[in-house]
C-alpha cells in the first residue's frame, strides 16, 4: 500500500459559477483522473438544477464521486464527508488514477486535503436539542458562561452573539469530552496529508456576477421551480428552509405566496453574488493555491495551464 502522504490529490476550489466542474472533466480525462465533489448540496439527491449538478452527459465519462449520495434531510456531517472522501482517495489512487477533488465548500474542502481531526457524533444529537431548548428559555448568556467555564479558550474564537456556534460548542464537549478549542486549533494550520496541487479558479468580478445572474434564470428555465415543489411535496420543506439551501428557500416563499417571482429570483441572484464573495474570502486565505484567471479561457484552454503547472511541479510526466 502507498504511504498516504504520497497520494496525489489534485483540487480545483473557487467561487460559484467559475466553471470548475467543466475544467475538471477536462483535465480528469487526459491525466486519467476521478472526481470527488466536494460541495456540500450536491450530496442530496433531488437537487439537481438548483446545485447545478453535472448531469450524466456532462460527465463525459468521467467518474464523479459524492453526488447523490443521501436523501435532503437526511444526517450528514463534515466528519463523514472526510471520512468517504479520503477513502475514495484512497480507492482511485489505488486503482492508478489520479483523484481530483472538486467543489466550492471549503470547509468540506479542507476537511479532506489537511491535518485535521473532526468531531463526530449525531447530527441532530439529543443534547443539541437539549441546549437549543435552554438557549429559549434561560438566554444565550446562561450558555456562553457554561461555555466559557468548561472550555476557557472558547471565549477567544466563539461570539457570545453567536448562539448557533455556542450550542455546538457544548454539544461537542458533551459528546467528545475534548474542549471546543482543541479542534479549532487545528484549523490554523495548513498541513496537508497528502502530495497537493491546489488550484483556484477566478475571474472579472463583474463579469461572474453575469455569469451568475444568467445561470440563476437558466435555472428557472431548466424547472428549479417544478424541482422545488417535488421537493415539497416529499416533505423536505423544513429542511431547505433551515439548510439556508440558496434557490429552494427563495422559491418556497415564493410558492407560498409570501413574495412575488421576480422577488424571488433577484433576492436568488443576491444571495448567491454573496455566496460567491464569501468563498473567494475563504480560498484567498490559503497561500498553497495557485490561481488561474478563466476570464475568457475555455476549459481546454485552463486545463492547459493546469496540466503545464503540474508538469513544472514534476507532479505528474
Amino acid at each position: 500500500m502507498i504511504d498516504i502522504s504520497k497520494r496525489k490529490l489534485i483540487a480545483i476550489v473557487g467561487p460559484t459559477a467559475t466553471g470548475k466542474s467543466n475544467v475538471a472533466i477536462e483535465l480528469a480525462k487526459r491525466i486519467d483522473g476521478e472526481i470527488i465533489s466536494a460541495d456540500s448540496m450536491q450530496i442530496y439527491k433531488g437537487m439537481d438544477i438548483g446545485t447545478a449538478k453535472v448531469t450524466p452527459g456532462e460527465m463525459n465519462g468521467i467518474p464523479h464521486h459524492l453526488i447523490d449520495i443521501i436523501s435532503p434531510a437526511e444526517p450528514f456531517s463534515v466528519a463523514e464527508y472526510q471520512k468517504l472522501a479520503r477513502r475514495l482517495i484512497d480507492e482511485i489512487s489505488e486503482r492508478g488514477k489520479i483523484p481530483i477533488l472538486v467543489g466550492g465548500t471549503g470547509l468540506y474542502v479542507r476537511s479532506v486535503i489537511d491535518k485535521l481531526e473532526l468531531p463526530s457524533g449525531e447530527i441532530s444529537s439529543k443534547v443539541r436539542r437539549q441546549l437549543e431548548q435552554r438557549a429559549k428559555l434561560e438566554g444565550s448568556e446562561v450558555l456562553y458562561k457554561e461555555l466559557i467555564e468548561k472550555d476557557p479558550k472558547a471565549a477567544e474564537i466563539v461570539h457570545p452573539n453567536n448562539v448557533r456556534r455556542i450550542i455546538r460548542a457544548l454539544e461537542i464537549i458533551e459528546l467528545t469530552g475534548k474542549p471546543f478549542s482543541y479542534y479549532h486549533s487545528e484549523w490554523k494550520s495548513r498541513e496537508s496529508i497528502y502530495d497537493l496541487a491546489i488550484f483556484g479558479l477566478t475571474m472579472d468580478r463583474k463579469l461572474l456576477y453575469e455569469r451568475i445572474d444568467r445561470r440563476v434564470d437558466k435555472m428557472i428555465e431548466a424547472g428549479l421551480i417544478d424541482e422545488v415543489k417535488e421537493l415539497q411535496s416529499k416533505g423536505y420543506e423544513k429542511f431547505l428552509t433551515s439548510q439556508q439551501a440558496i434557490g429552494y428557500k427563495e422559491l418556497i416563499r415564493y410558492l407560498k405566496g409570501e413574495s412575488s417571482l421576480e422577488e424571488a429570483i433577484d433576492i436568488i441572484k443576491s444571495r448567491t453574488r454573496q455566496y460567491a464573495k464569501r468563498q473567494l474570502t475563504w480560498f484567498r486565505a490559503d497561500p498553497r493555491i495557485k490561481w488561474i484567471d478563466v476570464t475568457r479561457k475555455t476549459p481546454a484552454e485552463v486545463a492547459d495551464e493546469i496540466i503545464n503547472e503540474l508538469k513544472k511541479r514534476k507532479f505528474i510526466m
